[in-house]
């Protein structure tokens, strides 16, 4: 009896370390899918802030809490704060905001189509991004011009490589091989 039960202790010795070997690349792909779509949905709410403060920033001006320590919104300084305060609000987590393409459509940087139903807001851009169209008219009451941040990003994730960027091919930002990933951000925002 002690003799079997010697033998069945030597036959599965190592059966924990080869299972062991067989599912660690299998969590790892899982871990590290998981960091890269965290870093992914991190960028998205970075990016939904950063608009939504430059669009703040168009309409308010110095008079928002974001304000504090940039121009007033007067003439072509607006352009250039709103610029500042998008790119500042995307220097919390995206590593190089700098690339990001930011277009905005104010009525300080001009209008278009003035005292008609069709006016909209001129618009500046900076970046290699193309944007199409100005911030438009707005539905509800054509005489007013809308105010509008637009943000294009386009970056990879912090993990390279298919098999850890598995998750991301399922969302409509990502694709590729090597994957990237572009979000695109709007606010129109209608100043009273």
């Amino acid at each position: 009896m002690r003799i079997n039960r010697l033998r069945l202790r030597r036959r599965s010795s190592g059966q924990a370390l080869i299972e062991s070997a067989l599912l660690i690349p299998f969590i790892l792909m899982l871990i590290f899918n998981g960091i890269n779509f965290g870093y992914v949905y991190f960028v998205a709410l970075n990016m939904s802030a950063a608009t939504r403060s430059g669009g703040l920033y168009a309409i308010l001006g110095p008079d928002t809490p974001v304000g504090i320590g940039f121009p007033a919104a007067a003439g072509p300084t607006t352009t250039t704060s709103v610029m500042n305060v998008t790119y500042q609000d995307m220097h919390g987590a995206i590593p190089s905001p700098d690339t990001a393409s930011v277009q905005v459509c104010s009525s300080s940087v001009g209008v278009l189509n003035a005292g008609t139903t069709s006016q909209k807001a001129a618009c500046t851009s900076n970046g290699s991004a193309t944007f199409t169209g100005g911030a438009g008219i707005d539905p509800e009451a054509p005489t007013f011009v809308l105010h509008q941040v637009d943000v294009t990003y386009e970056f990879s994730p912090p993990i390279p490589g298919l098999p850890f960027g598995a998750v991301l091919l399922a969302t409509p930002v990502c694709s590729g091989s090597p994957i990237t990933c572009t979000f695109h951000r709007k606010v129109l925002m209608r100043a009273m």
